[in-house]
């Protein structure tokens, strides 16, 4: 399968936040299970990491890159301020699910 069929794919099950088996293969040509192996093998390879690095050269080399406008997803930043517990998590199911990570 084409690497740019399976990209679009994955972008747009990430975008949607529909499940791979929902993804019709209208959209790139290929099936869902298809584009989660493949971000799953691309994954694996370190892809990604390689893939920001390249972007984030070409933006220097362009002089695109604004360091000064930046956008911190809360989700990932420590809040210094906070408790020292976290909030319990509700329970969206039965039984516990093994993680897929």
């Amino acid at each position: 399968m084409d690497d740019r069929a399976a990209l679009a794919g994955i972008v747009f099950v990430l975008k949607t936040g529909i499940t791979w088996r929902e993804l019709p293969r209208s959209v790139c040509g290929c099936s869902g299970v298809t584009c989660w192996r493949r971000l799953r093998d691309w994954t694996e390879a370190g892809v990604w990491p390689a893939l920001h690095e390249t972007l984030l050269d070409q933006l220097r080399a362009l002089k695109k890159l604004e360091l000064d406008v930046a956008v911190a997803d809360a989700s990932h930043v420590r809040a210094l301020k906070g408790g020292t517990r976290r909030a319990p998590r509700p329970s969206i199911g039965v039984g516990r699910v093994p993680s897929t990570t």
